[in-house]
């Protein structure tokens, strides 16, 4: 079942694991304003990501993006990793909904750990600012990077890719 809020409420919620752990001191260090690893976020152009490798077999995918139209988005799920999604700077839309609710659109790429399925209308609406995040398990199908509202913003943030225990 997918989590969100604040970083405090995902790490009280969160399974107690070393990928976890690794997750969120990465991301306590992202979100202070001062540090190396906000800089190095900052210095990312737009479209563009960077790959980070963290303990405990967790890696993050820093972005930085334009948030898209609902109509752009796509639903996609995950088998080895669960999602932590945390935003930086910008707002950004989520939505997210059971995987026995879903059918599959493209079958699932092992090597990419991704598979995506068709539009739901029924999925629950997430609307995530700065410090704010969500988690995603593997039963949790999402479509991230909307638009919060009517036009396209700016987004900085990270996905953490957290091997399943």
């Amino acid at each position: 079942m997918a989590l969100f809020g604040s970083l405090s409420t995902l790490r009280a919620q969160a399974p107690q694991t070393p990928g976890f752990s690794a997750a969120f001191a990465y991301v306590e260090d992202l979100l202070r304003p001062d540090s190396p690893a906000r800089a190095r976020l900052r210095g990312i152009t737009s479209g563009s990501s960077q790959k980070i490798e963290l303990a405990g077999g967790a890696y993050a995918i820093e972005q930085v993006y334009a948030t898209k139209p609902r109509a752009e988005g796509v639903f996609e799920s995950h088998r080895k990793y669960i999602d932590v999604q945390v935003i930086v700077e910008g707002d950004e839309q989520m939505e997210v909904i059971d995987l026995g609710h879903c059918t599959l659109r493209q079958a699932y790429d092992a090597e990419k750990d991704f598979m995506l399925h068709l539009d739901h209308p029924a999925a629950s609406k997430l609307r995530l600012g700065p410090g704010e995040g969500a988690i995603f398990f593997p039963v949790d199908v999402h479509m991230p990077t909307l638009q919060a509202g009517p036009a396209a913003a700016l987004v900085r943030k990270t996905v953490v890719k957290v091997p399943v225990a």
